[in-house]
């Protein structure tokens, strides 16, 4: 069977097929695709308005909330205009390096998107058992030093995986069977040794989730340690306002990441057009909730959204 490198055949390109099975419908799946997108950048855009042009707002809490907005941005903007152009266009094909810089971008903005709940968590955690310190412990500028470190630690994270493939002789037949170039996916593309890549993209997944799971289960066992000790319902129920919103985004992301992933490794049963679905709407339905789930549930910055709605 005929292998090229990326090296040696920079013109090469892989085809993504979308969802199999389903290309009849195609066009018609690319409605609430489109959809989904629109909505998720029309809720995150106006997050970072409205921080940004609100002088109150510019505070730890809301500037964790800007990150996440851009997170979300980044990561539906990096596959839904491709998706869209094999719905609408039939437009498959992909180049190597736009597969693997997609693919990049995609698990980057993943990853600092967990980085951006972990501070957030660390947030809740000063507000609700360190409230006298809060002001000095989480200034705007640790926030954005924090907001620094993820970003790096994301790109020194996922680099060396494009790096890894872009090493790797590809086989004639370039077809994946999905709608945006996931590490998975391309991996299955490779003639050669793919062990180190899949050991890799495991490691990455286990340090990644794993780790940071940790980070936020530890905070609130902190919190609902310190919660205990108060005798006041009115107290509890405060605390419990505090983090609600953090819990109910956390729920969004991990939830359908851990739910996508185990239907990889164990759902040998379900159909491939099911399992390429789940994985698209776990990246973007967080981009949708995330703003209403805080809109919602933070009161001060609920209030600044009915304010400028008012205007409009």
């Amino acid at each position: 069977m005929a292998s090229f490198n990326l090296s040696s055949s920079g013109s090469s390109a892989f085809t993504l097929m979308g969802i199999p099975g389903l290309e009849a419908v195609h066009k018609l799946i690319s409605n609430p695709f489109c959809m989904f997108y629109i909505i998720g950048l029309l809720g995150n855009f106006t997050v970072l308005y409205i921080v940004g042009k609100e002088q109150t707002l510019h505070k730890p809490m809301y500037l964790l909330l800007c990150m996440l907005a851009l997170t979300d941005i980044s990561t539906s903007t990096s596959i839904v205009p491709k998706t869209l152009c094999i719905f609408w266009f039939n437009l498959k094909g992909i180049t190597v390096g736009g597969c693997l810089s997609q693919m990049f971008f995609l698990h980057a903005a993943s990853v600092m998107h967990s980085a951006v709940l972990v501070t957030m968590a660390f947030d809740r955690y000063i507000a609700i058992c360190n409230p006298l310190r809060y002001a000095t412990v989480l200034t705007n500028a640790r926030i954005a030093k924090l907001g620094l470190m993820g970003l790096i630690r994301a790109v020194l994270i996922m680099l060396p995986m494009p790096l890894l493939l872009s090493r790797q002789p590809f086989c004639a037949n370039r077809i994946i069977p999905h709608t945006h170039c996931e590490h998975i996916a391309v991996t299955k593309m490779s003639c050669g040794d793919i062990t180190a890549n899949r050991m890799y993209g495991l490691i990455i997944a286990l340090i990644v989730i794993g780790f940071d799971l940790m980070l936020i289960a530890l905070s609130y066992s902190l919190i609902i340690r310190a919660v205990l000790r108060i005798s006041s319902k009115k107290a509890h129920q405060k605390a419990l306002n505090t983090c609600t919103a953090h819990i109910c985004v956390m729920l969004t992301y991990y939830t359908p990441r851990l739910f996508s992933s185990l239907t990889y490794w164990f759902g040998q049963g379900i159909a491939s057009h099911v399992y390429i679905i789940l994985a698209d709407l776990y990246l973007l339905i967080p981009p949708i909730l995330n703003p209403i789930i805080y809109g919602v549930k933070t009161k001060e910055f609920h209030d600044k959204v009915d304010i400028y709605i008012c205007k409009m």
